[in-house]
């Protein structure tokens, strides 16, 4: 895919230790990206590809940590299906706690989803945003459902989000505010994101920093 290629970097706002960067090759109706997230427990390497209408067609997700490894690939397919191969090796348990299965627990309660939403990573928050046209228009509430994935377990689970238009884009900062609100964490903010769409300032989650 041809197009616009961006070097993004953010650091997490409640957790400065945890490190996310991001290359986004980006064309009028789609997205390919691929990235890493740094952690003090574990590492996670990260490639995503949509189609037209920045429809996710597969994200691959690959976690390691003290003493475990997790591997996630995720589809979904033309038809809306969305199906998962993975696997997990090593110690199941972190922190502690037994850590969730990887991969889709029930299929079905994925069906009209179109993006998935890698927990902790600002990319996901993209597709929506511009397929919505959240940064063009003033966007009343909209309700989405994802195909979200927890970090580090890599469990694929249902996600009621809404997205609204908070402030449009001003053409000279080239910053507009975005909404977002989340149905399953009881969770809202307000996203500073730039003209392509991509998070300048996700409060409690990540802050992009200027890259060395």
């Amino acid at each position: 895919m041809r197009g616009a290629v961006r070097h993004v970097e953010w650091v997490g706002d409640e957790d400065p230790e945890r490190l996310e960067a991001a290359t986004v090759t980006l064309a009028p109706d789609r997205l390919d990206a691929l990235g890493t997230s740094r952690t003090t427990d574990y590492v996670t390497a990260w490639t995503l590809q949509t189609g037209a209408g920045w429809v996710t067609e597969r994200l691959d997700v690959t976690v390691r940590g003290r003493g475990f490894t997790r591997v996630l690939e995720l589809v979904r397919h033309a038809d809306g299906r969305w199906e998962a191969e993975a696997e997990a090796r090593g110690d199941d348990t972190f922190h502690g706690e037994r850590m969730a299965v990887p991969g889709i627990a029930d299929p079905a309660a994925l069906a009209g989803a179109d993006d998935c939403d890698l927990a902790l990573c600002p990319v996901t928050n993209t597709m929506p945003i511009l397929r919505l046209g959240a940064l063009d228009d003033v966007l009343p509430e909209t309700r989405l459902l994802m195909a979200w994935i927890d970090l580090p377990s890599l469990a694929v689970l249902p996600s009621g989000q809404l997205y609204s238009s908070a402030a449009p884009l001003d053409r000279a900062s080239g910053r507009g505010v975005v909404r977002y609100r989340s149905e399953t964490r009881d969770f809202m903010a307000d996203l500073t994101v730039d003209e392509d769409g991509l998070v300048v300032d996700y409060p409690r989650l990540a802050r992009r920093v200027r890259p060395r």
